[in-house]
């Protein structure tokens, strides 16, 4: 399947919002050591992007994030690293990776907690992108309207 239908399908709200509700079933899963559940939620992420039909219009917020990664993407600008925004990416990743080892050793709040903290650094990461995506040309330049 072509990179832009993949954008496209994933573009669909409902795509976007259960992959966030992705990072705590995997921490969940990795806590009560329910390895079924586990993989079935990596194969859940694994097909999501072709699970959803394209949105119909722009104007769900989520809808924005992901036209608005695809464009950040095409622009050549960093995912991770050590500007703003991509810095929040950075830091997510040693906080998700913390979050699934505490919930290895079974420490369910500081699972939590860093769970918690990955998923807001995600959401502050994209609600970054979106204000750039919204208030520059990269809309129009990113041709979401394939």
């Amino acid at each position: 399947m072509d990179a832009d239908v993949l954008w496209e399908r994933h573009a669909n709200p409902k795509s976007g919002w259960s992959r966030v509700a992705l990072t705590p079933l995997l921490v969940y899963a990795v806590y009560v050591r329910d390895w079924r559940l586990l993989v079935a939620a990596l194969a859940f992420a694994v097909a999501n992007p072709v699970l959803f039909a394209p949105p119909a219009d722009e104007s769900a917020w989520m809808t924005r994030v992901v036209y608005a990664e695809r464009a950040w993407v095409r622009a050549g600008r960093p995912v991770v690293g050590s500007r703003y925004p991509a810095v929040l990416n950075a830091l997510d990743v040693p906080a998700f990776a913390y979050a699934l080892y505490a919930a290895y050793r079974g420490e369910g709040r500081r699972a939590a907690v860093a769970t918690a903290v990955s998923m807001s650094l995600k959401l502050w990461f994209v609600a970054a992108l979106v204000r750039w995506y919204d208030a520059s040309d990269a809309n129009a330049e990113a041709e979401v309207h394939t």
